[in-house]
């Protein structure tokens, strides 16, 4: 275990051989750190966080911060982070509050680019990117390979699908759709098709793009309202789960979606 003499740790908190704490980090209470984690240099991680392997924080992260939320009023809540993350400089996260579960969870294999937040009561999948400054309000759930692009914005209790492409500069106030890209402020927000490229680098089929671009056209591009649409595309035969997976996201949307 290598702490700079400059760090805090305090004497609660679990550290694994093989972590790293850079010079004039804070460690605070019942914080847990797995194996081949780094903190490079002014990282803060405040209490009740737990923190998986090999992940790397740059200079002035603040990790396990109190939830900014006027209801919370001090209760042990907890922020919980997977392995293998990369959180660049300023990255800001917070525990969860007691009416939003009590948790914030994040996965595995993200990144966040500098200056993004998640905020209390989030829960993010794995190897999901977040570029610089972008913002998950409360309650927010984004789902595997997902990608927010830079000073974007997700409202709380919005849902962002599977390998969904969010562009730069959005505001997005109802569910993004898995596998599209969608772009715009508020009320002006669209979606632009099926994310192809993106679907590609993540080693998706020919067949399944395919079939992915089908269903999507019947979907949004054949006049027919959201229920009949859903009718059509279900009486048609499809051999790639992630067309399924688009289907339920739609149908289980509470806040409805961006069309």
């Amino acid at each position: 275990m290598n702490i700079h003499p400059t760090a805090i740790v305090d004497p609660t908190a679990a550290l694994d051989s093989g972590v790293t704490i850079g010079p004039s980090c804070i460690i605070g209470p019942d914080v847990s750190i797995a194996s081949g984690t780094i903190l490079e240099a002014q990282v803060h991680v405040h209490r009740h966080t737990t923190i998986g392997r090999d992940c790397r924080f740059s200079s002035f992260c603040s990790v396990g911060s109190d939830p900014q939320d006027l209801k919370y009023s001090g209760e042990p809540t907890r922020l919980q982070i997977g392995d293998r993350n990369v959180f660049r400089e300023f990255v800001t996260l917070n525990r969860g509050t007691v009416g939003g579960g009590g948790a914030t969870t994040i996965g595995s294999d993200n990144f966040f680019m500098a200056y993004s937040h998640v905020a209390h009561d989030s829960h993010m999948g794995s190897q999901i990117i977040m570029a610089n400054a972008a913002t998950l309000a409360g309650h927010v759930t984004v789902a595997d390979c997902a990608t927010i692009g830079a000073f974007s914005a997700v409202h709380q209790f919005c849902r962002v699908g599977s390998h969904a492409f969010i562009g730069g500069f959005s505001v997005i106030t109802r569910d993004a759709l898995p596998f599209v890209k969608t772009v715009g402020d508020r009320n002006q927000a669209k979606i632009y098709d099926i994310n192809s490229i993106g679907l590609r680098r993540r080693g998706l089929s020919e067949d399944s793009i395919g079939q992915l671009k089908r269903a999507y056209r019947i979907l949004f591009r054949s006049q027919l309202n959201t229920g009949e649409a859903l009718m059509k595309v279900r009486q048609c035969e499809w051999t790639a789960p992630e067309v399924l997976t688009l289907l339920e996201f739609i149908e289980t949307s509470e806040r409805g979606f961006i069309h």
